[in-house]
């Protein structure tokens, strides 16, 4: 039998921590939080932590040198998860949006744009509050994502 995927988390500033336990725990898959620190320890040999240095996009260079074909990755950057997209990982953001081959290049155009257009004053720099429909749109994106994964595997 295949290898079961690890589900790794961009885990600074993440709103989903608990929803991807929950998901994961379900599944027995193991999880890791990958952050520059402010990680609570845990108990659960399921659950691994991982505090990197505080240098530009540590996070983000451990997470896509260990993210294995099939593994889902949790961001809402929008440069690492074109990164893990591109190693064959199964990513979505904390909304439930999936990021795939198809919509990655239009995604990533999109977050420079909206960059440049905040830079330059054309736009203020609010993202939407995160809501309970994006926790529930979450769970159920996760859910069909492990299935997906263990699936093809």
């Amino acid at each position: 039998m295949a290898q079961k995927p690890v589900v790794y988390v961009d885990a600074d500033a993440c709103p989903v921590k608990a929803e991807a336990l929950k998901v994961a725990e379900r599944h027995d898959l193991h999880v890791t939080f990958v952050a520059n620190g402010g990680l609570r320890p845990s108990r659960d040999p399921m659950v691994r932590n991982v505090v990197v240095s505080a240098g530009f996009d540590a996070a983000d260079d451990w997470i896509v040198d260990n993210a294995a074909p099939l593994d889902i990755v949790i961001t809402a950057d929008i440069l690492l998860a074109g990164r893990c997209v591109e190693k064959g990982a199964l990513v979505l953001g904390p909304t439930g949006k999936k990021f795939d081959t198809a919509n990655i290049g239009m995604v990533t155009a999109m977050r420079n744009l909206n960059q440049q257009l905040r830079e330059s004053g054309e736009i203020s720099g609010h993202n939407a509050a995160f809501s309970p429909k994006d926790r529930s749109r979450f769970l159920e994106v996760l859910e069909s994502t492990v299935r997906q994964s263990l699936k093809d595997r």
